[in-house]
């Protein structure tokens, strides 16, 4: 596999576990409680971006 690849997927999954940490948080500070599908939804949103950028952004300032 691509290095460059390998590294983009990686953030991906940081970006979305961060994202699944601060939700978590925000659902424990608020008492709010979101459904299990816009959690995954938007978590899969949130690493597909983050995925992207990162690709993105190797290719741009390397």
């Amino acid at each position: 596999m691509d290095p460059r690849v390998k590294h983009s997927l990686l953030w991906g999954v940081i970006g979305m576990l961060a994202f699944l940490v601060l939700l978590q948080g925000y659902e424990l500070f608020s008492g709010y409680r979101y459904d299990v599908a816009v959690k995954v939804g938007v978590a899969l949103l949130v690493a597909v971006g983050a995925s992207t950028l990162t690709y993105v952004a190797d290719g741009v300032l390397s």
